[in-house]
Protein backbone atom coordinates (compact mmCIF):
# COMPACT_ATOMS: atom_id res chain seq x y z
CA UNK A 1 0.00 0.00 0.00
CA UNK A 2 1.95 3.40 -0.80
CA UNK A 3 1.64 6.01 2.00
CA UNK A 4 2.55 9.31 0.55
CA UNK A 5 3.04 11.12 3.40
CA UNK A 6 4.75 10.02 6.42
CA UNK A 7 4.33 12.87 9.55
CA UNK A 8 6.95 12.59 12.20
CA UNK A 9 5.49 12.76 16.07
CA UNK A 10 7.70 13.47 19.54
CA UNK A 11 6.51 10.10 21.24
CA UNK A 12 6.52 12.17 24.49
CA UNK A 13 4.80 15.15 23.50
CA UNK A 14 0.97 14.82 24.31
CA UNK A 15 -0.20 17.66 22.32
CA UNK A 16 1.31 16.63 19.38
CA UNK A 17 0.23 12.70 19.37
CA UNK A 18 -3.11 14.04 20.10
CA UNK A 19 -3.00 16.65 16.84
CA UNK A 20 -1.53 13.96 14.97
CA UNK A 21 -4.81 12.25 14.54
CA UNK A 22 -6.42 15.23 12.80
CA UNK A 23 -3.59 15.40 10.50
CA UNK A 24 -3.84 14.09 6.40
CA UNK A 25 -0.60 12.34 6.97
CA UNK A 26 -1.23 8.90 5.37
CA UNK A 27 1.22 7.57 8.31
CA UNK A 28 2.43 9.18 11.69
CA UNK A 29 5.85 7.94 13.02
CA UNK A 30 5.83 8.25 16.52
CA UNK A 31 9.50 9.28 17.74
CA UNK A 32 11.50 7.29 20.30
CA UNK A 33 14.70 9.04 18.61
CA UNK A 34 16.07 12.20 17.58
CA UNK A 35 12.95 14.37 19.39
CA UNK A 36 13.03 12.46 22.91
CA UNK A 37 15.87 13.08 25.46
CA UNK A 38 17.43 10.50 27.02
CA UNK A 39 15.73 10.72 30.67
CA UNK A 40 12.29 10.87 28.99
CA UNK A 41 12.70 7.40 27.10
CA UNK A 42 10.48 5.39 29.81
CA UNK A 43 7.64 8.12 29.24
CA UNK A 44 8.10 8.55 25.41
CA UNK A 45 7.82 4.42 25.52
CA UNK A 46 5.07 4.50 27.68
CA UNK A 47 2.96 7.22 26.11
CA UNK A 48 3.09 5.27 22.65
CA UNK A 49 2.48 2.29 23.07
CA UNK A 50 -0.68 3.93 25.23
CA UNK A 51 -1.50 5.48 22.06
CA UNK A 52 -1.03 2.73 20.01
CA UNK A 53 -3.31 0.40 22.03
CA UNK A 54 -6.44 3.42 21.44
CA UNK A 55 -5.82 3.85 18.29
CA UNK A 56 -6.39 0.65 16.65
CA UNK A 57 -8.53 1.57 13.52
CA UNK A 58 -5.46 2.20 10.79
CA UNK A 59 -7.46 1.87 7.98
CA UNK A 60 -6.97 5.63 7.53
CA UNK A 61 -3.86 6.07 8.81
CA UNK A 62 -0.80 3.69 9.98
CA UNK A 63 1.12 3.99 13.55
CA UNK A 64 5.01 3.51 12.64
CA UNK A 65 7.43 4.00 15.82
CA UNK A 66 11.02 4.79 14.97
CA UNK A 67 13.24 3.03 17.47
CA UNK A 68 16.55 4.20 18.02
CA UNK A 69 19.89 2.51 16.25
CA UNK A 70 20.24 -1.13 16.82
CA UNK A 71 23.53 0.01 17.73
CA UNK A 72 22.18 2.13 20.64
CA UNK A 73 21.43 -0.13 23.75
CA UNK A 74 17.92 1.98 23.64
CA UNK A 75 16.79 0.22 20.70
CA UNK A 76 15.57 -3.09 22.25
CA UNK A 77 14.02 -2.00 25.48
CA UNK A 78 12.14 0.75 23.04
CA UNK A 79 11.13 -2.50 20.84
CA UNK A 80 9.74 -4.86 24.08
CA UNK A 81 8.00 -1.51 24.81
CA UNK A 82 5.82 -0.44 21.92
CA UNK A 83 5.25 -3.98 20.41
CA UNK A 84 2.22 -4.91 22.31
CA UNK A 85 0.39 -1.62 21.00
CA UNK A 86 0.99 -3.58 17.33
CA UNK A 87 2.51 -0.63 15.46
CA UNK A 88 2.45 -0.72 11.62
CA UNK A 89 5.87 -0.73 11.52
CA UNK A 90 8.97 0.22 12.61
CA UNK A 91 11.23 2.90 11.45
CA UNK A 92 15.08 1.85 11.65
CA UNK A 93 17.35 4.86 11.39
CA UNK A 94 20.89 5.07 11.12
CA UNK A 95 21.69 1.76 9.37
CA UNK A 96 25.19 0.43 7.96
CA UNK A 97 23.96 -2.22 5.77
CA UNK A 98 21.19 -4.33 4.81
CA UNK A 99 22.28 -6.50 8.19
CA UNK A 100 20.77 -4.35 10.24
CA UNK A 101 17.20 -4.31 8.49
CA UNK A 102 17.86 -8.40 8.56
CA UNK A 103 18.67 -8.14 12.51
CA UNK A 104 15.36 -6.22 13.89
CA UNK A 105 13.39 -8.74 11.71
CA UNK A 106 14.51 -11.48 13.80
CA UNK A 107 13.68 -9.40 16.72
CA UNK A 108 10.18 -8.55 15.42
CA UNK A 109 9.57 -12.28 14.59
CA UNK A 110 10.05 -12.86 18.57
CA UNK A 111 8.19 -10.00 20.13
CA UNK A 112 5.40 -10.86 17.50
CA UNK A 113 5.22 -14.60 18.80
CA UNK A 114 5.01 -12.69 22.64
CA UNK A 115 2.64 -10.26 21.21
CA UNK A 116 0.28 -12.85 19.80
CA UNK A 117 0.82 -10.88 16.13
CA UNK A 118 0.35 -11.90 12.98
CA UNK A 119 3.69 -13.29 11.63
CA UNK A 120 5.42 -10.92 9.49
CA UNK A 121 3.10 -7.90 9.80
CA UNK A 122 4.88 -5.37 11.25
CA UNK A 123 6.75 -3.89 8.89
CA UNK A 124 9.95 -2.07 8.02
CA UNK A 125 10.95 1.51 6.66
CA UNK A 126 14.58 2.11 7.14
CA UNK A 127 16.69 5.46 6.75
CA UNK A 128 19.24 4.33 4.25
CA UNK A 129 22.31 7.15 4.37
CA UNK A 130 22.82 8.34 7.79
CA UNK A 131 25.74 6.99 8.38
CA UNK A 132 29.27 6.63 6.45
CA UNK A 133 29.83 3.51 6.03
CA UNK A 134 26.08 2.98 4.23
CA UNK A 135 26.72 4.76 0.98
CA UNK A 136 29.09 1.72 0.46
CA UNK A 137 27.02 -1.38 1.58
CA UNK A 138 24.09 -0.75 -0.53
CA UNK A 139 24.51 -3.93 -2.55
CA UNK A 140 23.77 -5.63 0.42
CA UNK A 141 20.17 -5.17 0.00
CA UNK A 142 20.31 -7.02 -2.96
CA UNK A 143 20.77 -10.23 -1.97
CA UNK A 144 18.49 -11.91 1.04
CA UNK A 145 16.76 -9.02 2.50
CA UNK A 146 13.65 -9.53 4.75
CA UNK A 147 10.16 -9.02 3.38
CA UNK A 148 9.28 -6.69 6.37
CA UNK A 149 11.27 -3.79 4.19
CA UNK A 150 8.58 -2.27 2.66
CA UNK A 151 10.06 1.39 2.16
CA UNK A 152 13.38 3.15 1.92
CA UNK A 153 14.46 7.08 2.62
CA UNK A 154 17.70 8.71 2.57
CA UNK A 155 19.07 10.79 5.15
CA UNK A 156 20.96 14.58 4.62
CA UNK A 157 21.23 15.96 7.78
CA UNK A 158 23.13 12.77 10.20
CA UNK A 159 25.10 11.98 7.19
CA UNK A 160 26.19 15.35 6.77
CA UNK A 161 27.65 14.92 10.68
CA UNK A 162 28.63 11.25 9.44
CA UNK A 163 30.86 12.70 6.90
CA UNK A 164 32.20 15.77 8.93
CA UNK A 165 30.58 18.14 6.07
CA UNK A 166 29.70 22.08 7.78
CA UNK A 167 26.36 21.26 5.41
CA UNK A 168 24.68 19.30 3.00
CA UNK A 169 23.83 21.79 0.47
CA UNK A 170 26.64 23.49 -2.28
CA UNK A 171 26.81 27.37 -1.58
CA UNK A 172 26.60 29.11 -4.96
CA UNK A 173 23.42 26.81 -6.21
CA UNK A 174 21.87 25.58 -2.69
CA UNK A 175 21.22 22.03 -4.30
CA UNK A 176 22.79 19.51 -2.51
CA UNK A 177 26.23 18.61 -2.62
CA UNK A 178 27.68 15.80 -5.00
CA UNK A 179 28.01 12.95 -1.91
CA UNK A 180 23.99 13.89 -0.97
CA UNK A 181 23.34 13.37 -4.23
CA UNK A 182 24.64 9.80 -4.32
CA UNK A 183 22.97 8.77 -1.65
CA UNK A 184 19.20 10.27 -2.56
CA UNK A 185 20.34 8.08 -6.19
CA UNK A 186 21.50 5.28 -3.80
CA UNK A 187 19.03 4.99 -1.95
CA UNK A 188 16.47 5.51 -5.26
CA UNK A 189 17.81 3.03 -7.68
CA UNK A 190 18.51 -0.05 -4.41
CA UNK A 191 14.50 0.88 -3.61
CA UNK A 192 13.55 0.33 -7.24
CA UNK A 193 16.16 -2.30 -7.47
CA UNK A 194 14.45 -4.80 -4.79
CA UNK A 195 10.51 -3.76 -5.19
CA UNK A 196 10.06 -0.89 -2.10
CA UNK A 197 8.92 2.25 -1.74
CA UNK A 198 11.51 4.78 -2.41
CA UNK A 199 10.43 7.82 0.34
CA UNK A 200 11.96 11.29 -0.23
CA UNK A 201 13.87 12.67 2.27
CA UNK A 202 12.79 15.59 4.93
CA UNK A 203 12.67 19.12 3.87
CA UNK A 204 13.59 20.91 6.65
CA UNK A 205 12.76 24.70 5.99
CA UNK A 206 8.84 23.72 7.18
CA UNK A 207 7.77 27.80 6.66
CA UNK A 208 8.52 27.14 3.06
CA UNK A 209 5.75 25.58 1.97
CA UNK A 210 6.13 26.77 -2.19
CA UNK A 211 9.86 25.33 -2.08
CA UNK A 212 8.35 22.18 -0.46
CA UNK A 213 6.13 21.73 -3.07
CA UNK A 214 8.69 22.11 -5.51
CA UNK A 215 11.03 19.59 -3.81
CA UNK A 216 7.95 16.83 -3.74
CA UNK A 217 7.74 17.33 -7.66
CA UNK A 218 11.35 16.90 -8.39
CA UNK A 219 11.30 13.70 -6.12
CA UNK A 220 8.47 12.14 -8.05
CA UNK A 221 10.00 13.01 -11.03
CA UNK A 222 13.26 11.24 -9.91
CA UNK A 223 10.74 8.37 -9.38
CA UNK A 224 10.39 8.44 -5.34
CA UNK A 225 6.70 8.02 -4.33
CA UNK A 226 5.83 9.68 -0.97
CA UNK A 227 7.91 12.50 1.37
CA UNK A 228 8.13 12.75 5.27
CA UNK A 229 7.15 15.33 6.66
CA UNK A 230 8.81 17.47 10.30
CA UNK A 231 5.59 19.59 10.53
CA UNK A 232 1.70 19.02 10.47
CA UNK A 233 1.48 21.65 7.93
CA UNK A 234 3.73 19.69 5.41
CA UNK A 235 1.56 16.88 5.00
CA UNK A 236 -1.27 17.74 2.43
CA UNK A 237 1.51 19.53 0.31
CA UNK A 238 3.25 16.17 0.27
CA UNK A 239 -0.48 14.28 -0.40
CA UNK A 240 -1.33 16.57 -3.24
CA UNK A 241 2.18 16.21 -5.19
CA UNK A 242 2.42 12.44 -5.00
CA UNK A 243 -1.23 12.34 -5.90
CA UNK A 244 -1.85 12.23 -10.01
CA UNK A 245 -3.81 14.57 -11.72
CA UNK A 246 -6.84 13.89 -13.39
CA UNK A 247 -4.68 15.31 -16.95
CA UNK A 248 -1.94 12.80 -15.76
CA UNK A 249 -4.27 10.10 -15.48
CA UNK A 250 -6.26 10.89 -18.49
CA UNK A 251 -3.05 11.29 -20.39
CA UNK A 252 -1.67 7.79 -19.26
CA UNK A 253 -4.96 6.11 -20.22
CA UNK A 254 -4.68 7.17 -23.67
CA UNK A 255 -1.14 5.65 -24.00
CA UNK A 256 -2.29 2.72 -22.97
CA UNK A 257 -5.45 2.61 -25.11
CA UNK A 258 -3.26 3.23 -28.38
CA UNK A 259 -1.22 0.12 -27.81
CA UNK A 260 -3.61 -2.24 -26.71
CA UNK A 261 -5.70 -0.64 -29.79
CA UNK A 262 -2.53 -1.64 -31.78
CA UNK A 263 -1.71 -5.34 -30.29
CA UNK A 264 1.86 -6.27 -31.09
CA UNK A 265 3.56 -2.96 -32.21
CA UNK A 266 5.95 -1.47 -30.04
CA UNK A 267 6.12 1.79 -31.76
CA UNK A 268 2.77 3.82 -31.78
CA UNK A 269 1.73 7.54 -32.66
CA UNK A 270 -0.14 10.00 -30.10
CA UNK A 271 -1.04 13.56 -30.52
CA UNK A 272 2.06 13.60 -33.08
CA UNK A 273 4.40 12.19 -30.93
CA UNK A 274 5.79 8.97 -31.01
CA UNK A 275 5.84 6.11 -28.08
CA UNK A 276 7.83 3.17 -27.14
CA UNK A 277 7.65 0.38 -24.43
CA UNK A 278 9.21 2.54 -21.96
CA UNK A 279 6.26 5.38 -22.58
CA UNK A 280 3.99 2.65 -21.74
CA UNK A 281 5.51 1.76 -18.50
CA UNK A 282 5.38 5.15 -17.64
CA UNK A 283 1.97 4.99 -18.27
CA UNK A 284 0.66 2.23 -16.13
CA UNK A 285 3.21 3.30 -13.46
CA UNK A 286 0.88 6.63 -13.38
CA UNK A 287 -2.39 4.25 -12.81
CA UNK A 288 -1.22 2.06 -10.71
CA UNK A 289 -0.14 4.99 -8.78
CA UNK A 290 -3.86 6.55 -8.66
CA UNK A 291 -5.51 3.20 -8.01
CA UNK A 292 -3.56 2.55 -4.89
CA UNK A 293 -3.66 6.27 -3.70
CA UNK A 294 -7.44 5.80 -3.95
CA UNK A 295 -7.21 3.10 -2.08
CA UNK A 296 -5.13 4.52 0.41
CA UNK A 297 -8.09 7.32 0.79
Amino acid sequence: MIIRSWLFVPGDNERKLSKGLDNPADALILDLEDSVADNRQEIAREMVCEYLKVNQDRSRQQLWVRINPLDNPLSLPDLTAVMPGKPDGIVLPKVYSAKEVNTLDKYLSVLEVREGIEQGSTKIHCVATETAASLLTFHTYLDNISDRLIAMTWGGEDLAAALGASTNRNPVTGDYDNPFLLARSLCLATARAIDVQPVGVVFVDYRALDALKEDCLRDRQSGFIGKIAIHPAQSEIINEAFTPSAEEIDRAQKVIDVFEQNPGLGTVGLDGKMLDMPHLKQARNVMALAEQVKARI
